[in-house]
């Protein structure tokens, strides 16, 4: 039904910087709650980030708390999520996703099963 779609992917340095992006078909992306999600290989999809559907809540994991920043343009049906002071522990394919459930808490909203639609990933390889 929903349609997601990554980019902004790519090789950088580490202290650099990334601009994620993510497309939804249709007029989805204002009644979803939106998440952003990596994975390393051999390991599990981890919780980057989340934002409400009316973009005026968010919540963060560890990793990513200080410096990546997610927001979304419902206008556009696109959410980004902006990745500074990039580290090589960043390195990982990074996904974004969506729910019709409401951010209601971390530890609810921050699991992979919550969520009912996918991406299909971008790659982000930080250097030193």
């Amino acid at each position: 039904q929903v349609q997601l779609v990554e980019s902004g992917g790519g090789w950088v340095q580490a202290g650099g910087s990334l601009r994620l992006s993510c497309a939804a078909s249709g007029r989805a992306i204002s009644t979803y709650t939106w998440g952003w999600f990596r994975q390393s290989p051999g390991t599990e999809r981890v919780f980057v980030a989340t934002i409400s559907r009316n973009g005026v809540t968010t919540l963060y994991g560890d990793s990513g708390q200080g410096r990546f920043t997610i927001s979304r343009d419902n206008a556009k049906n696109t959410m980004y999520l902006q990745m500074n002071s990039l580290k090589p522990g960043d390195t990982a394919v990074y996904y974004c996703a969506a729910t019709t459930s409401g951010l209601t808490g971390r530890e609810v909203i921050a699991r992979v099963e919550v969520y009912q639609y996918w991406g299909q990933g971008t790659q982000v390889t930080v250097s030193s």
